[in-house]
């Protein structure tokens, strides 16, 4: 009998327990909401760090791009027929008449050939064609071989 009392006294619950079981509910459920305060708080401020990053960054490319198309803009003027005729004079050149122009002949060349056809020039001198190495490395080591013993021969037989 004194086993249930003690059992059934366990189980009785306390008042105090109750609000002390709801006072640490509370504080946990506090906590919890100020971890994850924290936690979004700490990802909006990296968005936006991120998101000025970026905005700054395109800006830097517009504004290379559009050096880029100054500078393109800049060697096309640079380059026109007019502007190089005028620099070509101021250096002193001076239009080719026809009496200037030296005209080479090219044998095989057809001017009037096709764009896609390929004319063939022959060579004026035919060099002749070196013979094709068939030697193996076994016939070059039998080579050596035999110079060495005819050199082994040669040697054996003046000292004789």
């Amino acid at each position: 009998m004194a086993a249930e009392n003690w059992f059934q006294h366990a189980l009785h619950r306390r008042p105090w327990r109750t609000q002390r079981q709801a006072f640490a509910l509370a504080a946990l459920s506090f906590v919890v909401a100020l971890i994850i305060g924290a936690l979004y708080l700490a990802q909006a401020a990296a968005l936006s760090t991120t998101g000025r990053q970026l905005e700054s960054l395109i800006t830097q490319r517009n504004q290379i791009e559009q050096a880029n198309e100054q500078l393109r803009a800049e060697i096309a003027r640079l380059q026109s027929v007019p502007r190089l005729q005028d620099r070509a004079r101021e250096l002193g050149f001076v239009e080719a008449g026809r009496s200037d122009i030296e005209y080479l002949l090219v044998p095989g060349y057809n001017p009037d050939r096709d764009q896609l056809a390929v004319s063939r020039v022959e060579p004026a001198s035919r060099q002749e064609i070196a013979p094709v190495y068939e030697e193996t490395f076994l016939g070059w080591i039998q080579q050596q071989w035999d110079a060495f013993q005819r050199q082994g021969s040669i040697n054996a037989g003046g000292s004789e």
